[in-house]
């Protein structure tokens, strides 16, 4: 990554995602899915603000409900750019978050790829996007598609990127107020494993589906009950393993009148799909170079 023309500033955008199918073609020997899914980013975002440190230590002072600073992926992607550059800067790391946990929606590998480019650049470790894309494949699945910031149809685990032009969209967001886990959504005898293996112009032409949303439906009453509320609108579908469920309309004003009308028990969002992640807009703006 080149060098900035301009001082970089304490707090940098984490947008959320959509899957807008997600098939499951295969499993691999060592255990792992390979899948087929669109990951349409959003303008929903969470915050990362850091203040650099000169002792080397990383903190998360203020994070995520419920989640540890040590358990936390901003500690551990932080951790592991500092073991790869052999820095000895550390970081104060803040998240604010707004995308909800556990809902499918990407908020942790997107607060772990953030943290990445962040540091990257206030460290000045140098590393381009590729090496830390791969940084960011261990720390999670989903962390590649954030760091490199755009909208892409993805294969093998989720690793294998090819950037998407979507069509304008704006999504009513519906979260059940549970939390979905990822590991038991996997680990269900019942998932489909052998989807038919889809191509690009396929999807544009069927759209596909989400292989996860039958079992989570049965497993979920509440993501069931979200599902067909909001089905009443638009075609529903869920993101991900879960929880988050949401449909597409052609205006924010037409997403805006649907969400006036969920249910008070359940949380809901509107966002606008966007091909380019808000971070790297906001790169540009900042001056940093391109990578």
């Amino acid at each position: 990554m080149g060098e900035t023309t301009a001082a970089l500033p304490s707090a940098w955008p984490a947008p959320a995602k959509l899957n807008l199918m997600l098939h499951i073609v295969g499993r691999r020997a060592d255990g792992y899915h390979e899948l087929q899914t669109v990951f349409q980013l959003l303008d929903l975002c969470d915050t990362i603000s850091i203040e650099l440190r000169d002792d080397g230590r990383i903190e998360r002072p203020s994070g995520a409900c419920g989640v540890a600073p040590e358990d936390d992926l901003v500690v551990r992607a932080a951790r592991t750019l500092q073991a790869r550059t052999g820095t000895e800067q550390g970081a104060g790391i803040t998240v604010r978050k707004r995308i909800p946990l556990g809902g499918g929606l990407g908020g942790g590998s997107s607060n772990a790829a953030t943290t990445l480019i962040a540091l990257n650049a206030l460290w000045r470790t140098g590393l381009g996007l590729d090496e830390l894309a791969t940084l960011g494949a261990n720390l999670g699945a989903d962390v590649p598609v954030f760091v490199k910031g755009r909208s892409a149809w993805a294969q093998g685990i989720g690793d294998r990127l090819t950037p998407l032009e979507l069509p304008p969209a704006w999504y009513v967001i519906i979260h059940p107020g549970i939390a979905v886990p990822t590991r038991e959504v996997f680990q269900t005898p019942e998932l489909t494993r052998n989807s038919p293996v889809m191509t690009i112009p396929g999807f544009f032409a069927s759209g596909g589906r989400n292989d996860f949303e039958p079992v989570v439906r049965v497993r979920y009453p509440s993501v069931a009950a979200a599902l067909d509320w909001l089905a009443q609108f638009a075609p529903a579908r869920l993101t991900g393993t879960g929880a988050c469920v949401f449909a597409q309309f052609a205006t924010a004003a037409a997403a805006e009148r649907v969400a006036a009308r969920v249910p008070d028990e359940w949380a809901s969002f509107v966002a606008r799909g966007v091909d380019e992640s808000p971070l790297q807009a906001k790169l540009r703006c900042w001056g940093v170079a391109k990578w």
